[in-house]
């Protein structure tokens, strides 16, 4: 029998029956309940003539449910087909990754955003929320923050090449933040549709816009910073002092508290030394610490955040670059940097998220540049997603089990508008959440049949994807 109702991602296990189910209001006939008796992930629904049933072993596994159930009904116009689905996830990890720092967006964009994720069954929204070009978050005592750190006067025009005298810029200002009450909003807003946020404050590099609003933060207080205005790593990072670590402190104390994942993404991504390197109080503090290599600084970071944000009780999150200095033992990897890196993490003991730039990583081009927006570069099509080998060399089975999930990128240096952002997300994301849930494989031209089925229901939700080529 031909499948009517192309789902994306494919439950484990689908079976028509006769009939339809004629109704106006299906979520009005639609019965909810937990059950003991199926496992904590699985969820079971089925549709009669006479309505609709959904039972559950947890209320994770009931937002998966109502997220299929979503699906079947959208665009169905009152005629649903007769069909029993048992299905459960692979993967307790299936996230996106969002930075709102490159450019911002304001919260009914990230709303729709997380409405997208949940009809996929993702449930993993993690918010990139500061970097040099932006920082996003309110935090009590520090308000320069979001006056001054979170603006720049203007932003880079195309990309990036090495002779500086060819930058060019758009001479408009650029920025905007969130306040507290407004993502905790958003954290309610998400809950609600089986999605948990985790965010990401990033240290001890990627933190010229907060240097920006307080100099006393970097490694050379008598300098005063602007917002970077370009994209790239900058070389000011994180100082040494008291100061920097009452800061930290303070920081991640309020992010804890105001996001209830059990996780806070730390970043630990491209942290250049230069600056540690040529400051006397960064040598003094070595010698304090007991440390004999500049790069063991970054360590010291690593393990402040962590015993910190276990003190709320929270796990550290951070980006594969932290495997090369000393790391608290229950610190969750994010392999971006090369697939090969999953087999690193995973054969140290450490639980690890699928992230790698190859495969996952939303700002590349979908086909050829001349064709397309502006993107970072690279060359990641939707078949690439759906078929990748996410790691390359052969995992044990104790390894296989350290996996948590796989999440899908979206860095915004080159994705000024919510317009833009989605074009780079769909229909990617739809492969992404295939892979993450673990479904039944499929041959790409199967899936391709069935995505192309698929598309109707981003239109029913405003989504602005590719079209498929």
């Amino acid at each position: 029998m031909p499948d009517p109702l192309a789902l994306v991602p494919l439950p484990q296990s689908v079976v028509w029956s006769d009939g339809t189910w004629e109704t106006s209001a299906p979520w009005e006939g639609l019965s909810v309940g937990l059950n003991d008796a199926l496992p904590a992930t699985e969820y079971a629904l089925s549709i009669s003539p006479t309505g609709a049933a959904l039972s559950a072993g947890s209320e994770a596994a009931l937002a998966d449910g109502r997220n299929t159930f979503a699906q079947i009904v959208t665009g169905t116009n009152g005629s649903i087909p007769c069909v029993t689905i048992s299905d459960r996830p692979k993967h307790a990890w299936r996230g996106m990754h969002l930075d709102v720092s490159r450019h911002f967006l304001p919260p009914a964009e990230i709303e729709t955003l997380i409405d997208a994720m949940a009809l996929h069954r993702l449930n993993v929204l993690h918010l990139h929320l500061t970097d040099d070009q932006g920082w996003r978050i309110e935090i009590k005592g520090y308000p320069r923050l979001t006056e001054v750190g979170a603006w720049r006067e203007q932003s880079l025009v195309g990309h990036m090449g090495e002779d500086e005298e060819s930058w060019t810029f758009d001479g408009v200002p650029h920025g905007g933040s969130y306040t507290q009450e407004e993502l905790a909003g958003l954290v309610e807003y998400a809950r609600r549709r089986g999605i948990m946020i985790v965010p990401e404050v990033d240290l001890p590099g990627h933190m010229q816009a907060a240097i920006s609003a307080y100099p006393e933060l970097g490694n050379f207080p008598e300098q005063q910073l602007g917002v970077r205005e370009v994209w790239g790593i900058s070389d000011h990072v994180l100082g040494v002092s008291d100061t920097v670590f009452d800061f930290l402190r303070d920081v991640l104390t309020q992010v804890a508290d105001l996001f209830p994942a059990p996780y806070v993404h730390i970043g630990g991504d491209e942290c250049p030394r230069a600056e540690w390197e040529r400051s006397p109080a960064a040598r003094s503090r070595m010698n304090e610490w007991g440390l004999t290599r500049v790069s063991e600084i970054q360590g010291r970071f690593t393990q402040f955040a962590a015993d910190v944000l276990a003190e709320k009780g929270k796990r550290v999150i951070a980006w594969d670059e932290v495997l090369e200095s000393h790391l608290p033992d229950d610190t969750v990897i994010m392999n971006w940097r090369h697939g090969n890196g999953v087999k690193d993490s995973t054969s140290r003991g450490f639980r690890t998220i699928i992230a790698n730039n190859e495969h996952t990583y939303f700002d590349h081009y979908q086909a050829s540049p001349k064709d397309e927006p502006l993107a970072i570069g690279g060359l990641t099509t939707v078949k690439d997603v759906y078929t990748a080998k996410f790691s390359p060399h052969k995992l044990s089975e104790d390894q296989q089990t350290l996996i948590m999930g796989i999440q899908g990128q979206l860095w915004t240096e080159y994705m000024p508008t919510a317009e833009q952002v989605q074009y780079m997300a769909f229909p990617r994301m739809c492969a992404l959440a295939e892979r993450a849930w673990g479904s039944p494989e499929q041959s790409w031209e199967e899936f391709e049949e069935r995505l192309r089925a698929h598309l109707p229901r981003l239109d029913a939700f405003g989504i602005r994807y590719r079209p498929l080529d």
